[in-house]
């Protein structure tokens, strides 16, 4: 016996009506269902397996979490010729193999489907387990889910013999239900979060897409009304109106975190930055005479990346003073620099990307850059513009932490309201994980 059976557990957080209601009780999965199946693919080189009126899921749909509705489909012939099975509504889903994030998802199909090889399914149990608090309580186990991989290091993938061996701690019916309940209106607010962050970031797009004219024109389809009569933009090569430079050697060795000098590096670009720098992430005590600093309205864009779209990012850095390291292009003009990164980053993203050379490598040469004709119009246009995106990015980085807290607030509630999982109350996965074949069981 566990000392999950022997000592029964409490949440740190309870409901009041529940906090006289005694411990939890532990149980294995293979207990509390009857049914604890994978699934399999019908043959893909026989064309009357598929196309039919049947459901049929991949484990990479398994990050719709509540799988309303997935992209395969198969026929009664496909079913019938292959292990795989029709899955009820309401089943906890698993993902036993892959290298990638895959393994050890967790998601509930809302919809009747079957699932392939790859996919565990626990079947319901109304008169044992509440599907939502069961979906929950392994949705905030998936490092340990990835843990118990047979095949050494957690290299190898979940089988059904781990999946029925995991210990679950569970309470009375109404107390799960009160706990899903609780959970699932959290995971609504993230989605309808979710759902404001992406029809923000897709009208900024399409905004920029009519602010700047598209290859071939002079004029953008949007102007301020200010701006109306004042004809079409200027054409003339980025060397006409800018001066060239490049960083100077910052490497992973030189930043510190108690360092003085702010710096950029390269790779930052990529992870960190904006069109907009107005922060940095990173501090170096390499002497300034060593460092090639930034003027206000410095454009960057990557000397080196891993492939053509990815190098052609354009940042402005909002300060002076700061150590731009090597493999970073510096474009320093009188124009907007806001309106330059934005400009390139929309407009002239293909063009910039057409002029990267190499293969495993990507290289961008200011001289090429010097090369490529851009359309700007008078500063007073260009500052309007910048000042539109700009606050638009202000609305994106404001929902972005609203739902980053909406995500922190759950884990920290989750974290409460299950109990805490010692050792032994995964001691039988484990030795299921060493004593499971590699393979997945069916």
């Amino acid at each position: 016996m566990s000392k999950l059976e022997k000592k029964g557990l409490v949440p740190a957080l309870r409901f009041p009506e529940f906090r006289d209601a005694g411990e939890w009780e532990g149980k294995k999965i293979g207990q509390i269902s009857e049914t604890v199946t994978a699934g399999g693919t019908p043959s893909t080189s026989e064309k009357e397996y598929w196309g039919g009126g049947i459901r049929w899921m991949n484990s990479g749909e398994l990050n719709y979490k509540r799988v309303h509705e997935v992209q395969g489909r198969i026929t009664e012939n496909g079913l019938r010729n292959s292990s795989t099975k029709i899955i009820p509504k309401m089943c906890i889903l698993i993902g036993l193999a892959g290298q990638g994030k895959t393994r050890g998802t967790v998601a509930m199909n809302m919809v009747e489907l079957c699932i392939n090889q790859s996919i565990a399914a626990i079947f319901p149990n109304e008169d044992s387990f509440y599907s939502d608090f069961l979906y929950h309580n392994l949705n905030n186990r998936y490092d340990e889910l990835r843990s118990l991989s047979a095949g050494g290091e957690g290299r190898g993938g979940l089988n059904l013999q781990i999946i029925k061996s995991l210990r679950v701690p569970l309470p009375s019916l109404k107390e799960q239900q009160k706990i899903a309940d609780c959970l699932t209106s959290v995971d609504d607010l993230i989605t309808a979060q979710t759902q404001k962050l992406d029809a923000l970031k897709t009208h900024k797009k399409g905004l920029m897409q009519q602010l700047f004219p598209v290859e071939g024109e002079t004029v953008p389809k949007l102007r301020f009304p200010e701006f109306g009569d004042k004809g079409g933009w200027e054409e003339k090569p980025l060397e006409k109106v800018a001066i060239f430079s490049k960083g100077k050697g910052v490497s992973k060795s030189d930043i510190s975190p108690n360092g003085k000098q702010p710096c950029i590096r390269y790779g930052e670009l990529y992870t960190h930055c904006n069109e907009t720098i107005k922060t940095v992430i990173s501090f170096t005590d390499v002497p300034v005479n060593e460092l090639v600093l930034s003027e206000a309205n410095d454009v960057i864009i990557p000397a080196s990346g891993e492939t053509e779209e990815d190098i052609a990012t354009a940042s402005c850095v909002l300060n002076s003073g700061i150590a731009l390291g090597g493999d970073l292009n510096i474009i320093r003009s009188n124009l907007n620099g806001v309106f330059l990164s934005y400009y390139l980053n929309n407009a002239k993203k293909k063009e910039i990307a057409r002029l990267a050379q190499g293969i495993s490598v990507v290289h961008l040469y200011s001289s090429q850059l010097q090369r490529l004709n851009i359309n700007v119009p008078g500063l007073p246009e260009q500052q309007k513009i910048a000042d539109c995106l700009t606050s638009i990015d202000e609305l994106v980085t404001a929902q972005t932490q609203k739902l980053d807290a909406l995500k922190a607030h759950k884990k920290g509630l989750m974290q409460q309201l299950f109990p805490a999982m010692d050792d032994d109350c995964v001691d039988a996965g484990g030795r299921a994980a060493q004593d499971a074949k590699a393979e997945v069981s069916t």
